[in-house]
Order: structure tokens, then C-alpha cells, then sequence
């Protein structure tokens, strides 16, 4: 698979200086990690999950969570687990029948106990299976669950990864914080071959509060959360080597609500690629704020975003494209003949690359490249987006 895969190799080649790299389920863990993208969220409940599955893959999804956690209700968990395994062998013959393939996939679960119950039940379509998300992840909580994929990883055979969600009351209220992030650091820093990436769960951080963030405000403009966020990129998110790629959190909304403040795009960008109407769709579906979040997620060292409706899988996507200026700065930041440091103009002659400062930037810049592709240097995100909408 790959990013922008489902689009023609033709239209491919007019938008990349660089197209996205070739991956699999069984890539280095590095570049999984950068390649998360649009994390597509659905209940294991839907009876038609498979379908769902292939469906989303063909219009560009690369990593789908299917949920036995908070998005079904509690009586539906023994039923959801059967039907999950009904799902995954049924994807499993269509794989073997028709070359069709799903994307990453990863259970999202409520116990330990699931994870190697649910391992042992899937059989043969265990091999479908990139790993589980943990929820509400704490030291005390987070270690029965990386124990529990650990085993089932050496049962099944089959290489698994985590992704724990950090969500916790514990990690929102200021005098437990400082603890409980160095408890989840001293876990996942254990289990750091077993842990693909981290998630936040901004909904649970806005639920301890009250809170529930509008359409035309952005996670960062809620404060307690911005400060949550801040402090977990500072302990978790560390570009020394220690750290771990952090995803976005999840944008709630998908269709018009009522506006209290103006659109936040610009016309320009889309009046020069005539896509007004584009433009006019993004403002009545409210993905405008998502565009803006997405820009902040970047902003502030996030990689990759939950979704919980594939009208967010192509925005997020479209603004994780590296574009050529980007491209350009990296590259000369990290050219062999200035590993002594100093000061350079761009390329674009628009602004200072100072190398040793700049260098860590420039080396996840190019990692996020390998796996999302560097745009033409007249390619930005409009055009981006128009060509991966559905035909």
C-alpha cells in the first residue's frame, strides 16, 4: 500500500516531485509509524465490516481501528468480539481470493484478557492483524495490556504493535500529571519495540471538565487540553531519540453546524486552482476547523489523526504531503558538507536554515516524505485534495 495509491499513477506523477513509498504491514517500524496518517476509527459492531474495510482502503485509508471500547455499548461487547472474528476471516478469503487489501488494522479493546483471547480466536486471520490500541493508559493500567500483546505476539507468530491511548483523568489533573506521564514514559520506553505510536484522547480530557469543543474552535483553543497536549509531546514526543510519534486527536464533527465566527480558509489557494466549490464544501461540512487543527497538530509535533468519518481521512492526508520548499530546506540542512553547522539561505531565499538548530526538524521532515510523498514545486494542498476525491 500506499499513500495516494487509490489515485491514477498518471495523476500521481503530475503531483510528486517524490510519490509516497511502498509499505506494508510488515515496514520497518519507523516508517509505520510516520504512515499512520488518518487513522479511520469503526465499531466491530457493523455487520458489514469487511466491506466497510475495503471500501475505505480503495479510497485511500491505510490504518483502520476497529472498536470493542467506548463506540459500543456495553451489552454489545461479547457480540461485537464474534463479529469481528466473522469479519476478519471473511477478509481474510477475499486477501487470499481476489488480491484485495486492507489496511492496517488494529483492535481497540477494554482488557488485557481480550487481547490474546481475541489473538487466539481470529486463527489464520490473525495475519490481518497490525496490533491493538489500549485505552486510558497509565503505568499501573498499561502494563497487564503490553504484557498481554507480548504473549499473544509469541502465541500467533504474527509481529504486533501497540498504540495506547492517553486519555487518563490522571494525566489531565495538574497534581498527578507530572507523575503520571513519567510513569507512561518509563512503560513505553520498556516496551519501545512494541510501541508504534501514542494517541490522545482529547474527548475523554474534555469529558473529566464538562467540555466539548465547538466546530469553530480547534483542540488547541481549549486551554486545559493545549496544556495536556504540550506537556505529552514534552515528556513523549522528544526529537533526541527517545521519543515517540504522538497523533492528532480526534475532530468530532462532519456535518453543518450554526457559525458563530467566519470561515477560516482562504479563497486564494482555491480560486487559483478553480475549486471555489471546494472551498464552499469544506466551510458547510465544517473541515475547515479541521484544516486549521491539522496545521496545529504539525505545529505542535503531532504526526497522524484519529477520524471518526472518511470525510477526514483526504484533509489529513493532503497536509501531510511534504511540500517542495520543505523538501529543499531539508536536504540542505542535512547535506553531508555541513554536518560542522552554521547558516545558510534557502533555496526559496525566503528565510535562514541554521543547521544544528534545524536539524532534527529537517530529519522528520524527511521521514514524513518517505511515507506521504513530496509535492511538485507548484503542487500545494488544494490540488492535493481535489485529485483524491472520489471520481
Amino acid at each position: 500500500m500506499r499513500h495516494f495509491g487509490h489515485i491514477a499513477p498518471q495523476v500521481r506523477k503530475r503531483l510528486f516531485h517524490r510519490e509516497p513509498q511502498l509499505f506494508s504491514a510488515d515496514s520497518p517500524p519507523r516508517l509505520l509509524a510516520a504512515a499512520l496518517g488518518a487513522t479511520l476509527y469503526s465499531p466491530a459492531t457493523r455487520p458489514r465490516l469487511a466491506d466497510d474495510v475495503l471500501k475505505q482502503a480503495a479510497r485511500g485509508v491505510v490504518s483502520m481501528v476497529l472498536c470493542l471500547e467506548d463506540s459500543i455499548d456495553d451489552g454489545e461487547v461479547s457480540g461485537a468480539e464474534e463479529n469481528l472474528v466473522r469479519q476478519f476471516t471473511d477478509l481474510l478469503a477475499r486477501s487470499e481470493r481476489d488480491g484485495a487489501e486492507p489496511p492496517l488494522l488494529f483492535i481497540r479493546v477494554r482488557t488485557p484478557e481480550q487481547i490474546t483471547d481475541l489473538t487466539r480466536r481470529l486463527g489464520p486471520a490473525v495475519a490481518l492483524l497490525s496490533g491493538f490500541v489500549l485505552p486510558k493508559f497509565t503505568e499501573e493500567r498499561g502494563v497487564p495490556f503490553l504484557e498481554a500483546v507480548t504473549a499473544a505476539e509469541a502465541a500467533s507468530g504474527r509481529r504486533l504493535f501497540a498504540m495506547p491511548v492517553l486519555e487518563s483523568p490522571e494525566l489531565l489533573h495538574l497534581e498527578t500529571r507530572t507523575e503520571t506521564l513519567a510513569g507512561i514514559s518509563r512503560t513505553v520506553d520498556k516496551y519501545r519495540d512494541r510501541v508504534l505510536a501514542l494517541r490522545l484522547g482529547v474527548t475523554d480530557f474534555c469529558s473529566a471538565y464538562g467540555l466539548r469543543r465547538p466546530a469553530d474552535l480547534t483542540a488547541y483553543d481549549v486551554q486545559i487540553v493545549a496544556s495536556v497536549i504540550a506537556d505529552v509531546v514534552n515528556r513523549l514526543g522528544r526529537a533526541d531519540g527517545t521519543g515517540f510519534t504522538v497523533t492528532g486527536p480526534v475532530w468530532e464533527y462532519f456535518r453543518h453546524q450554526e457559525r458563530m465566527f467566519k470561515p477560516q480558509l482562504r479563497r486564494s489557494p482555491f480560486l487559483e486552482e478553480d475549486a471555489e466549490p471546494l472551498r464552499a464544501a469544506l466551510i458547510e461540512h465544517d473541515l475547515d476547523g479541521l484544516l486549521r487543527e491539522i496545521a496545529l497538530d504539525r505545529a505542535n509535533g503531532l504526526l497522524g489523526k484519529t477520524c471518526i468519518h472518511p470525510s477526514h481521512v483526504l484533509p489529513v492526508h493532503a497536509l501531510s504531503v511534504v511540500s517542495h520548499e520543505e523538501y529543499s530546506d531539508a536536504r540542505d540542512i542535512l547535506s553531508p558538507e555541513r554536518d560542522g553547522g552554521g547558516v545558510l539561505r534557502s533555496a526559496y531565499t525566503n528565510k535562514m536554515n541554521e543547521v544544528k538548530p534545524h536539524r532534527a526538524w529537517a530529519e522528520r521532515t524527511l521521514q514524513r516524505a518517505e511515507a506521504f510523498g513530496v509535492a511538485q514545486e507548484d503542487v500545494g494542498f488544494v490540488e492535493l485534495l481535489t485529485a483524491g476525491l472520489p471520481a
